[in-house]
């Protein structure tokens, strides 16, 4: 198969040769590698690659991606890192406008009828930015004579990979990890590794968040080797009894290879043993129903996490592979009287929304960045964060099971100005809604969302996205995490403009910056759902003024849930100013980006370099009401 630059103009090539999702889980050759972190499965492609930018496709470098291709000439770009951040194209910070409004005439593929293709609308777009990237490595040792895949943790927006001058792949969803089998064309030594990464694609149109406009590969590469018997997925389902005394473990595995043993151990925070069961290696191996007497529940307050190890063994007992995972036991419900219950009380959320920002970076946010939102959640009473509006580096969901920070876990999905024009309701053109073929890429976006993140067990809620109107296409991506996932509950605003959608989509009355008073009517009007602000309080200026408004509907009413604030950090770029001498932030609208949001982008609770700002203090007193 050929790369086909066609598909950045259709909504339906999506992934071409992209692994299917799974589970997030590491693996490692002994417990030794466990015990550090740090496996000899991994070999980390970050660092310095040969880079070469164009305007536009038609600038772009042909057949870069040969072996023989002499790039000794070009630039070098640190990966990760935003190709807008190294000085090649220009910061634009925009809210619910597209970057080309008023400047190119687009709409969505069969948005406005079933023969309208947009053809060339970004395959030969004039603003498609685009970068080329090349990266020469040996393979380490450890990974030789294995199968050997390549992961890309975030890239924007639509990426061809190239290895040793084979097309290999291409893949869109620029928040969620990217998988691709190199072993049919690697080396030893020598190898080519070549991306082309396109600013836009169809994949534009359902990336409209509330944010700086960047691109490139912003998060780690690597490659993963794997045994001749290898775990491919883990899929935990534990579940708590009625009374909340006991639990009962259930696993399944899906495995590659065949021949050996599978261990499956498990233990509570003290070493007791749950769980220790052998099998034979095979495909799909499970355990189910085995009954944890007197389970410990995680909350918020109590974190309590049980440790899980699958052993993988070859027929000679020897041991290829072992897979650490840590779980949790709990419930979460709403009872005939429409109140959500976590382990059978009252479920409080206070919570924010948290874009990953670094003043520096962007969106290359560092394991220090996130200890340290951490440590600010935990000092300001927050309780809960959603992943506005895409999911977050793999890190993160581990921090907020360790933790006990309730997840709101949304699909990267925003389609706002295809519905929204100048504060008016007007979806002519809008996707996904009911467009069918706008349906496969949404629901895939569910799929990978749900596959990688399924084992949290801090996520209470899967948001199927953000201010993307609604339609048919909603509703099936309802369906996929109804029909896969009945531990949690499914939430999305957006249906609250399509009320006909109502009972098909939402556990939840979610509404945004609803007004205290237009909240408690709700409330007060025989709710037949929990109500749930997943944005309030936008954080302008130097207060969060009100908010005891909200806090006190927690008192009166058991059915209201409480909310996210918008938002939990500024977007602002810290650079070094030549008339001033000084490094200042920077917001939309201070690079000459016309047209933008302005400071739109300063919202937070925070400045971006992570200073509070007054109005933390105001979050900590109200929040500590209802720890």
């Amino acid at each position: 198969m050929q790369a086909d630059l066609k598909w950045l103009d259709d909504p339906q090539t999506f992934r071409v040769n992209q692994l299917p999702a799974h589970s997030d889980h590491q693996w490692y050759r002994d417990y030794a590698e466990a015990d550090q972190k740090n496996s000899s499965f991994v070999q980390s492609l970050n660092g310095q690659w040969r880079f070469a930018f164009a305007k536009d496709p038609q600038a772009r470098i042909k057949d870069f991606y040969q072996p023989d291709f002499d790039t000794a000439d070009w630039d070098l770009i640190k990966v990760p890192s935003m190709i807008e951040l190294n000085d090649y194209a220009q910061n634009q910070y925009t809210n619910i406008w597209y970057p080309w409004a008023g400047k190119i005439f687009r709409r969505p593929a069969y948005g406005l009828s079933p023969d309208d293709q947009q053809e060339g609308s970004f395959s030969q777009g004039i603003d498609n930015t685009n970068g080329s990237y090349v990266k020469h490595f040996d393979l380490k040792p450890a990974l030789r004579n294995q199968n050997v895949r390549v992961r890309f943790e975030g890239v924007e927006r639509a990426m061809y990979v190239w290895i040793n001058g084979h097309f290999i792949g291409y893949a869109e969803d620029s928040f969620t990890p990217s998988e691709f089998d190199l072993t049919p064309y690697l080396k030893d030594v020598n190898n080519v590794l070549a991306v082309r990464v396109y600013k836009h694609s169809t994949a534009s149109y359902l990336e409209d968040q509330d944010m700086f406009r960047f691109s490139g590969i912003f998060r780690s590469v690597e490659l993963l080797g794997q045994p001749k018997l290898h775990l491919e997925d883990l899929d935990l389902t534990p579940r708590v009894s009625d009374d909340f005394k006991d639990g009962i473990f259930n696993v399944d595995l899906k495995l590659q290879g065949n021949g050996g043993q599978v261990h499956i151990k498990a233990f509570d925070a003290q070493g007791n043993s749950i769980v220790d069961e052998v099998q034979p290696a095979a495909e799909h191996v499970a355990v189910h129903g085995v009954k944890v007497q007197n389970v410990h529940l995680w909350d918020n307050h109590h974190p309590y996490l049980y440790q899980l190890f699958i052993e993988l063994h070859d027929q000679d007992g020897q041991l290829l592979e072992v897979v650490p995972y840590q779980f949790g036991f709990r419930k979460i419900e709403i009872n005939a009287d429409h109140v959500v219950l976590l382990n059978g009380q009252r479920l409080i959320i206070n919570g924010v929304n948290r874009h990953e920002w670094n003043c520096k970076t962007g969106r290359c946010v560092t394991m220090q960045d996130m200890e340290q939102d951490m440590a600010t959640f935990k000092e300001n009473n927050i309780n809960a964060v959603r992943t506005c509006h895409y999911p977050d580096q793999l890190p993160w969901y581990s921090m907020c099971d360790q933790n006990g920070i309730y997840m709101m876990a949304e699909n990267n999905l925003e389609t706002h100005a295809t519905w929204q024009k100048m504060g008016q309701d007007e979806p002519s053109f809008n996707v996904p809604g009911s467009v069918p073929q706008w349906k496969d890429v949404v629901v895939d976006r569910a799929r990978t969302n749900y596959e990688t993140f399924k084992n949290h067990v801090s996520i209470l809620f899967w948001s199927l996205g953000n201010e993307s109107y609604a339609g048919d296409n909603l509703v099936f991506m309802q369906k996929f995490y109804k029909e896969h996932d009945d531990s949690r509950l499914v939430h999305y605003e957006g249906v609250v403009h399509t009320p006909d959608y109502r009972d098909k989509i939402s556990d939840l009355e979610s509404w945004m910056y609803l007004p205290p008073k237009d909240v408690e009517k709700y409330l007060q009007n025989n709710p037949d759902k929990p109500f749930i602000e997943c944005e309030y309080m936008h954080d302008m200026g130097n207060s969060d003024g009100g908010m005891g408004s909200y806090i006190e509907l927690i008192d009166k009413y058991p059915q209201y849930v409480g909310g996210f604030i918008w938002d939990f950090i500024d977007q602002a770029l810290l650079v070094h100013d030549e008339i001033s001498g000084q490094d200042v932030m920077r917001y939309g609208g201070d690079f000459d980006d016309r047209h933008s949001d302005n400071e739109f982008s300063g919202d937070g609770l925070m400045f971006a370099d992570r200073t509070p700002k007054p109005a933390m203090q105001e979050v900590r007193y109200y929040y500590g009401l209802h720890k």
